[in-house]
């Protein structure tokens, strides 16, 4: 076997966390959680397909999901819980005398859901992951990427954060999404998006990779 062939297969047995990190638009696109959870698998397949590499991207996945759906948060904690097997039981009081850099879905995963279940609205509850040290950019981006389904983000952030990014394909991107979706806020989101367009290109990625 190559060098590069164990290289290879290292990255593919990935249970990091960065398959959770990034499978957010996953839980926007799709009108069943089975869907959703199906292809969040698909996303994660390509480079952390470890079972808990898996696991961590379906259930953000599917919390962000039930999030812009109308769930409450003790649907989402129930339904994590019995599907993943997650301890959301614990606070973060409980996590943060412990808690240190970790870069596994297993120890990073359940504590950003927990962020999001503690939290009075979405500024509050990327405060809250950041609170906990350790990978505090991935647990921002998974407890923010559920309180935006379940609260909307307000106004004032989403320019402040948009005025610190270069203008170029990164914007372009973010206006596509918002523009396909409508708008990303709970508050305005419609059900009736052209899926079609919605779909086609991660529908294609996935093709392309099965």
């Amino acid at each position: 076997m190559e060098a590069s062939d164990i290289g290879l297969k290292k990255i593919i047995r990935s249970h990091g966390n960065g398959s959770a990190m990034r499978v957010s638009a996953a839980g926007w696109l799709y009108d069943s959680i089975e869907r959703t959870r199906e292809v969040a698998r698909a996303t994660a397949n390509v480079t952390h397909n470890h079972p808990e590499g898996i696991k961590g991207a379906e259930a953000t996945a599917s919390a962000i999901y039930m999030a812009r759906n109308g769930s409450s948060k003790e649907e989402i904690k129930e339904y994590i819980e019995r599907e993943f097997h997650y301890d959301l039981s614990r606070t973060l009081d409980n996590i943060r005398p412990y808690y240190h850099h970790v870069e596994s879905c297993q120890e990073t995963v359940p504590e950003a859901i927990i962020a999001f279940l503690e939290s009075k609205d979405f500024e509050d509850a990327v405060r809250n992951a950041v609170s906990l040290g350790g990978d505090t950019d991935t647990l921002g981006a998974i407890t923010g990427s559920i309180a935006e389904a379940f609260y909307g983000i307000p106004a004032v952030l989403i320019a402040e954060c948009k005025s610190r990014i270069d203008k170029g394909l990164m914007t372009d991107v973010l206006d596509e999404f918002d523009h396909v979706l409508g708008s990303r806020s709970v508050d305005t989101y419609s059900d009736e998006v052209d899926e079609t367009q919605a779909n086609q290109m991660i529908e294609a990625a996935i093709d392309k990779y099965y």
